[in-house]
């Protein structure tokens, strides 16, 4: 997530003569005038538009109709207050191709907005736009999906749009648009594969695409996209319309829709499921973001001296606590799965929403399709709401089915990612053998150890490297000063085959396979395209580096022993077995969870002079993969030469 910065503006909470006395600060205010229709927004028919707007602390509201995006003045019209403070409009006629907002007076302030329930809207997202949603899906639009049995069985891959195509040698001809990620046969240096034939061959099975709703930065400018910008999408406008950047038309409100809908369907037909980033707990600014001129210090959670809260570091945090905030947080998410086709989302700073929209998100989606993903940032942070009720790793006991990234694992494989000069496991530091056994076993309980935070696999997300801090190659370089790359590389494969062999969800960077590099930039939000685009001439220099990964991915495929569908399974089946320091093995017995194989034996060394290690007597041990570490398996012992990873098997 990127850090944005607060722009303080003075606010009126409202006359609460409007709520007959009750204050938006009050316990009771929810009881009173929270609203549960299904009818919030706009409703759009070629004969008449209705629009309805929750706005209890409004003395009056209207909607204000633009011909065009950019009119300077458009036609008010009043709107009628009606029940627990919502406000209605019903306008005859065809109104498709106009934009709107809505104009309300809280005390003697009028405020004008976008609508928050917006599904379409203009160049820059600063008026809802009116269209026939039934006329925004592309020529072929299918509810077909890859299959996914269980959530252990994907393997993730995060991409940022942008970064995917901007890269002159990339072959993309839509470079930093929807539509470049849908493109088919595209080619780079050498004639490597890029794009998505690059992504698609690697065998992962989800993109996980870093925010593509509407947001709000100065830095990316719709009108004006011929000149430099870059931003990551951490600071939400307009959560249920598509981002204009990535549209070949910014100003066509349906393009950007139909575009988007077109990049899903081709990735669906090459087998790729779709995750969607986002960021329901803090906004861009919240002094100007749309739920503030509406319903002023309804949406946002406050400290007792009346500051916003701040847990998210980007100036506000999102009050989801609230009925009306949790509604919306729920209604939004199921949205982009029913008209989006949307396979997962990733809860951005998840450990500041509350526990509860957090639950109900997973029940509405079982009932839709138990198939969809659901993972994220389960930090504990500091919040002004009590910690057990908020959506964090100390609380996965009462959030089935959502994943948690794993900090605890990334940080003891490459050191901790606040200490750039740390060492971790995989780069020679000792001590952190425990650490990374937490990871192995998908952060069950096993054992007493720490670090065991999730009832079952599926609650772990494992990773090394994300769009934060610094790649994984960046990490290795600055915590080895004096280090060779021959031998960062083989820290690096080490790193990514921990990942992908161990239990719960494995989770990888675009480019983590070629050794990205944002050349030791740490956040690279603010940064220009020119550190963040996927480098494909050094996708080709590390073609070798590629073929590890998809090796490493149809490795994890092809042995249901490292995808163990519960907790039980794991404690039954998975055993570490003797190693020295600076190394790890442990066993996966029994036919686990249905392998053809009789035994595995999985060993992650970190020691660069190689180890020796006594074998367990279950059988004739093969070796499976790793085998160019490995110039010795006699007598019961198996020799490795350097850092990797080595597996075994017995075969049945």
């Amino acid at each position: 997530m990127s850090v944005q910065k607060e722009m303080k503006e003075p606010i009126h909470y409202g006359d609460p003569a409007a709520t007959g006395g009750i204050s938006v600060f009050d316990q009771e205010f929810d009881n009173l005038f929270s609203y549960d229709g299904n009818d919030l927004g706009l409703c759009y028919t070629p004969h008449h538009s209705s629009f309805c707007l929750w706005a209890p602390t409004a003395f009056e509201a209207e909607v204000v109709l633009y011909a065009a995006w950019q009119d300077a003045e458009g036609e008010h019209l009043p709107m009628t207050r009606e029940v627990r403070g919502t406000w209605r409009l019903n306008v005859p006629g065809n109104l498709e191709g106009k934009f709107y907002t809505y104009r309300v007076r809280v005390g003697e302030q009028w405020n004008e907005a976008a609508d928050p329930y917006a599904r379409a809207v203009g160049v820059n997202g600063d008026r809802s736009a009116i269209l026939d949603m039934s006329k925004t899906n592309p020529a072929r639009w299918t509810e077909d999906k890859p299959p996914l049995a269980d959530p252990v069985d994907a393997v993730i891959y995060e991409l940022h749009l942008r970064d995917l195509s901007v890269h002159p040698a990339s072959g993309i001809a839509r470079k930093s648009k929807y539509l470049g990620l849908a493109e088919e046969g595209t080619r780079g240096p050498g004639g490597i594969a890029t794009g998505l034939d690059h992504i698609a061959g690697l065998g992962v099975t989800h993109v996980q695409l870093l925010p593509i709703y509407d947001y709000a930065t100065e830095s990316v400018d719709e009108t004006q996209l011929d000149q430099p910008h870059y931003n990551w999408g951490y600071d939400p406008k307009n959560y249920n319309a598509p981002e204009g950047s990535y549209a070949t038309d910014p100003y066509a409100p349906a393009v950007r829709i139909r575009e988007l809908k077109t990049m899903i369907q081709a990735l669906h037909d090459r087998g790729l499921r779709v995750i969607m980033d986002v960021v329901y707990n803090h906004v861009y600014d919240g002094f100007r973001v749309n739920f503030t001129k509406l319903v002023p210090g309804y949406y946002l959670r406050y400290k007792p001296d009346g500051s916003l809260s701040n847990g998210s570091g980007c100036g506000n945090d999102v009050a989801s606590e609230r009925l009306m905030v949790s509604r919306f947080i729920v209604e939004s998410v199921l949205y982009w799965a029913k008209e989006y086709h949307i396979d997962g989302f990733r809860f951005d700073l998840m450990g500041l929403i509350d526990v509860g929209t957090m639950q109900e998100i997973r029940r509405r989606l079982d009932a839709m399709d138990p198939s969809i993903m659901t993972i994220g940032e389960g930090w504990i942070m500091d919040t002004e709401l009590a910690p057990e009720k908020l959506a964090s790793q100390s609380n996965a006991d009462v959030l089935p089915g959502i994943g948690h990234f794993n900090d605890g694992f990334r940080d003891a494989v490459k050191g901790n990612i606040f200490r750039y000069e740390e060492r971790g496991f995989v780069s020679g530091k000792s001590g952190l053998e425990q650490a990374v056994k937490t990871g192995i076993t998908g952060g069950v309980v096993y054992g007493q150890e720490a670090g065991q935070f999730a009832d079952e696999p599926q609650q772990c997300v494992n990773f090394v490297e994300c769009h934060d801090n610094h790649t994984l190659w960046d990490k290795i370089v600055l915590s080895t000063k004096g280090g060779s790359d021959p031998d960062r590389i083989a820290m690096h494969r080490l790193a990514s085959a921990m990942v992908l062999t161990s239990q719960g969800i494995p989770f990888l960077h675009a480019g983590q396979e070629f050794m990205r590099t944002k050349d030791g930039v740490e956040n690279s939000y603010k940064s220009p395209a020119e550190v963040n685009w996927m480098d494909w001439e050094r996708c080709a220099a590390h073609a070798a580096d590629v073929e590890y990964m998809k090796q490493l991915i149809a490795l994890r495929k092809a042995h249901p022993a490292f995808r163990l569908r519960t907790a039980e399974e794991i404690r039954a089946s998975l055993m570490f077995e003797q190693a020295p320091a600076g190394a790890v093995a442990y066993t996966l017995r029994g036919h686990a969870g249905g392998d053809a194989a009789e035994h595995l034996y999985v060993l992650y060394n970190a020691n660069p002079d190689g180890a020796s290690l006594k074998l367990p007597a279950l059988g004739e041990w093969s070796i499976l993969f790793g085998e160019e570490l490995a110039p010795g398996l006699a007598g019961g012992k198996l020799t490795v030469g350097g850092t990797g990873m080595v597996v075994l098997a017995v075969l049945p």
